[in-house]
């Protein structure tokens, strides 16, 4: 993290905001305004306006581009509810500081170091070179591809609904998809289970995520250099450990469901593969579902957890612990069981910092699954499994439930919206934006050794 103060009022000096916590109270107030918005007698179908805690709950499961609902979208909101959460949803998913860049720019205005060091937080880059570049790349990028996301799926949806409601569920569904969040129009809380072996749509979807959640640093570097040799090692770990998760993935859910009569024992071996495919790919992090989750195996209920705690790759639209953190991890416990003092590979040489990061990251996350989860088995009323994996889709805002989310109590309600908005800014972004810097001691305390294993 770059955590360099912004000074206000810089005369007397009295107010010093460092980028993490402008980049938590700026989540914050766009959920705010969110909540406001949805509570609006004409955001609901039925005019009475949801409750505080239904509306806090939908909109910063949209701004953290989560999909957990306490409420059916389709049959609770009206066009304008349903707008609200689409915009977002968008600007959740490329951050508010992209969107306030872009629209300065669009106003003419230059854009100072400040704004430049939110970027670089905001992004989760390693340096303040080409911010504004890379902001003007990512909505152009954005913007490109969820257009023709959404052209295809209203192509499809035509033939299902009107041309008007077609239009708005490509545009919708696609926004919803490369954004990984996870909501849907389809009605109920089935998600997309009716186009389970729908090659068009599930295809299209899990495109979206799967290029939204890789992180817009590595298709920049892809687009640029076009050669696997050239790409930087965080583009190939990120692009290798993707496509070995959505592998493995696919092949455990096809291998564990194949038989059960609640998911994949009812299809046609088409319907088993494209069905397998998209719930092991969804994880990371959607929150769509083609498949019942309420009736997954305990072992892949199992895998699904998994891939949720791993998340996607870094400065993207997934959440999660990222793909990068858990390689690293992989490879520091294998440097140590070989004996050797650096994590080396591809011929590269992994620096210490970012070996205890990645450590500090993962300890940190399962701690805040693990104390959440003690919450609600307090407040909860619901099997073990169901809340961890309840916990585990907040924290890696990927939005899928074994059906648990619309019958969380209100203190439940706003633990779970706690944990998303955790999940979406980050855990370390969070403690640091919480946490007083200290300067660093001019002196080192004397070393002895301690009995560990």
């Amino acid at each position: 993290m770059r955590l360099k103060s912004i000074s206000y009022f810089k005369s007397s000096n009295l107010i010093k905001i460092n980028p993490a916590q402008l980049l938590s109270l700026g989540f914050l107030g766009l959920i705010c305004v969110g909540t406001l918005l949805l509570m609006l007698p004409f955001a609901t179908k039925d005019r009475h306006h949801l409750s505080f805690v239904d509306a806090l709950f939908e909109a910063t499961s949209a701004v953290c581009v989560t999909g957990l609902v306490v409420v059916d979208t389709q049959t609770t909101f009206t066009t304008f509810g349903q707008i609200v959460l689409m915009v977002l949803i968008q600007v959740g998913g490329l951050g508010f500081m992209t969107v306030g860049v872009l629209i300065a720019l669009f106003l003419g205005k230059n854009i100072g170091l400040q704004g430049r060091l939110m970027i670089q937080e905001s992004l989760n880059q390693l340096s303040l070179q080409g911010m504004v570049r890379l902001v003007k790349f990512v909505v152009g990028f954005t913007l490109l591809i969820e257009g023709i996301g959404a052209i295809i799926l209203a192509i499809r949806f035509s033939s299902d609904f009107g041309i008007g409601k077609a239009v708005f569920y490509g545009i919708f569904h696609s926004i919803s998809s490369f954004n990984n969040a996870g909501f849907d129009l389809m009605g109920g809380f089935s998600s997309v289970t009716g186009y389970v072996s729908d090659v068009t749509v599930i295809l299209t979807l899990s495109s979206l995520l799967i290029i939204g959640g890789i992180g817009y640093t590595v298709i920049l570097d892809v687009l640029k250099k076009k050669s696997f040799k050239k790409l930087s090692l965080h583009t190939k770990l990120v692009l290798l450990i993707t496509l070995f998760l959505n592998v493995v993935g696919p092949v455990l859910i096809f291998i564990l469901e194949y038989n059960n009569p609640g998911t994949l024992g009812v299809l046609d071996i088409k319907g088993k593969v494209l069905g397998a495919f998209f719930h092991g790919v969804v994880p990371r992090t959607a929150g769509f579902n083609s498949l019942n989750t309420a009736e997954l195996t305990l072992s892949s209920q199992f895998v699904t957890m998994l891939l949720m705690f791993i998340g996607g790759g870094s400065g993207g639209t997934a959440g999660g612990i990222k793909v990068t953190t858990f390689v690293v991890i992989i490879l520091a416990v294998w440097t140590l069981i070989r004996g050797r003092d650096e994590v080396n590979i591809m011929q590269r040489r992994i620096p210490q910092e970012l070996v205890f990061r990645s450590f500090s990251i993962t300890i940190y996350s399962t701690a805040v699954v693990f104390f959440i989860l003690f919450i609600l088995t307090i407040t909860e009323n619901a099997p073990l499994n169901f809340l961890l994996f309840e916990v585990i889709s907040a924290f890696g805002t990927v939005g899928m439930s074994l059906g648990l989310t619309p019958e969380l109590s209100i203190v439940g309600k706003v633990v779970i919206a706690f944990l998303m908005f955790i999940g979406r800014v980050g855990p370390l972004t969070i403690a640091f934006a919480l946490a007083k810097r200290t300067k660093k001691l001019p002196f080192k305390y004397v070393e002895e050794k301690i009995m560990i294993g």
